[in-house]
């Protein structure tokens, strides 16, 4: 009893660190529950079914508009509808889809990929709901510029009385659009493929002590990345939304076709597997085996989670960036939006998933979030496999970094006005530096957190306003020539409400 009681009082107490990360592990436990799952996910189901699946009967009609048929210059907005696809997958399509997949798949196992698939499809539906309400109310800012998002059409939408709801979406912006993850991941690739290869930085080499925490030269080097990363990002997040959209939309496209045949090429080589591989996600999503106690709600939970982080449908992140669309057509630009969760979730993490479960490298518990992605690419392609997903990290999280920028600073300008958006940009940047030292769980469960906030008030608006994008739909699609299974309209959408 006496070495018990020696033993306990010998203990170390928590660092700081230590003691921030257990306390956001209990905030995301707290937020991420059922209620939270069944507005999410359930949301999505509603809108599928409200819509009778209409969305997805337009999927190629998508598909033209993106390509420039209906691009008028003279419409609203500040880009077209390809750039405004780009900025949102630039967002979207990153180290969600890389390090999240190998996430979701350690913690919840095979499985997990399945509810990641079942979020994506109702997601898509979602996006075409949310990101027309983004058009549909627009906002303008002290400039007259028109803005769009969850903030903007709550307020315009709902009334004033709901300007609460818009503050919290946007309070909970700022924290949440933050690069935490993605420049935590970069580093940390660079950690594994570069400086230990090639012996820089060495984690042993104690440089110093700073409250509590000691300082070792690979702290060194990922703080010297963190700056390399927030100068790279500083060239082009000050240009706005025309300079981000325009590097999206070349980075975005070359990226995916890049990663997407590396993947191809290796699920090809273990295309005998691939049945196995199905049974195995089929069973584990609703059996839990891979997860400790075979719990099944971890699955469901843990594939939602990353899913939501992953395309972000129902965050409400999205509508910013289509919200600044040259359109004045809501239904036109909530149907581009439908495609960003196929391709991201349904195309790219799929990709991801399928090289991790068929490498087998998913049950190497040594391995984690980018690290086990990395060590899949590498075991199936040996010698260059780790450096082509080494060149798409890089692009994909730069890209990111600049999607994210534009929605923080839309809702700094939201709050505080446009004026603040600067001062947020330079916040920003020095976050890269700070979030290259902090741990991976620390930067998932702050960034699971601010997108469990922003999700409901988004939500919650898009199901009030669900109605008006009906109704506009029914209009659109009658004007289109092609009279969809929604019925004719019951009455005219006023112009003004198409921004």
């Amino acid at each position: 009893m006496f070495q018990t009681l020696l033993f306990a009082e010998a203990a170390e107490p928590p660092t700081w660190f230590e003691q921030i990360e257990q306390g956001l592990g209990t905030f995301v436990g707290f937020l991420w529950n059922w209620p939270l799952l069944i507005l999410i996910t359930g949301g999505g189901l509603f809108f599928t079914v409200y819509a009778r699946g209409v969305p997805f009967v337009y999927f190629f009609h998508a598909i033209r508009i993106i390509r420039g048929k209906y691009d008028r210059p003279d419409a609203l907005g500040e880009i077209n509808h390809f750039r405004a696809l780009c900025t949102a997958l630039a967002a979207t399509v990153g180290m969600g889809n890389i390090s999240g997949v190998a996430v979701a798949i350690t913690t919840g196992g095979p499985g997990a990929l399945f509810w990641m698939w079942i979020s994506a499809l109702v997601g898509m539906t979602t996006k075409f709901f949310t990101c027309s309400l983004a058009i549909m109310y627009r906002g303008q800012d002290e400039q007259g510029q028109v803005q769009g998002g969850p903030m903007y059409f709550i307020v315009e939408g709902l009334g004033p009385r709901f300007r609460p709801l818009a503050i919290f979406f946007s309070v909970a912006g700022l924290f949440g659009c933050l690069p935490l993850f993605q420049s935590n991941q970069l580093i940390q690739i660079l950690r594994d493929e570069v400086y230990s290869p090639w012996g820089w930085f060495p984690e042993s080499r104690k440089l110093g002590e700073i409250v509590e925490y000691t300082f070792t030269a690979q702290d060194l080097g990922n703080l010297l990345t963190g700056l390399a990363i927030m100068g790279i990002v500083s060239l082009v997040i000050f240009r706005g939304i025309k300079g981000i959209s325009g590097v999206a939309a070349w980075i975005v496209p070359a990226m995916v076709m890049l990663y997407l045949a590396t993947g191809v090429l290796i699920i090809l080589g273990n295309f005998a597997e691939i049945p196995a591989l199905l049974l195995l996600i089929w069973q584990n999503a609703f059996s839990g085996e891979a997860v400790a106690g075979g719990a099944v709600g971890i699955v469901i939970v843990t594939g939602i989670r990353r899913a939501a982080f992953s395309n972000e449908a129902g965050v409400g992140t999205e509508a910013m960036a289509h919200g600044a669309a040259k359109t004045g057509e809501p239904i036109r630009e909530g149907l581009v939006a439908m495609l960003g969760p196929a391709v991201d979730t349904m195309l790219v993490c799929s990709v991801t998933g399928f090289v991790i479960l068929s490498t087998g490298m998913w049950q190497n518990s040594k391995y984690e979030g980018v690290t086990l992605t990395t060590r899949s690419f590498e075991s199936a392609l040996p010698g260059f496999g780790g450096n082509l997903l080494l060149v798409c990290v890089i692009f994909f999280s730069i890209s990111t970094m600049l999607g994210y920028s534009y929605y923080g600073c839309k809702c700094a300008g939201f709050l505080f006005g446009i004026r603040a958006r600067r001062y947020y940009n330079l916040f920003y940047i020095a976050t890269v530096g700070v979030t290259s030292m902090a741990s991976l769980d620390a930067v998932i469960d702050l960034l699971d957190g601010m997108f469990a906030l922003m999700a409901i008030p988004t939500m919650t608006a898009s199901i009030l306003l669900a109605p008006r994008v009906m109704q506009a739909a029914r209009k659109y699609f009658d004007e289109l020539g092609t009279p969809s299974r929604l019925g004719r309209t019951d009455g005219i959408v006023d112009k003004d409400n198409h921004g």
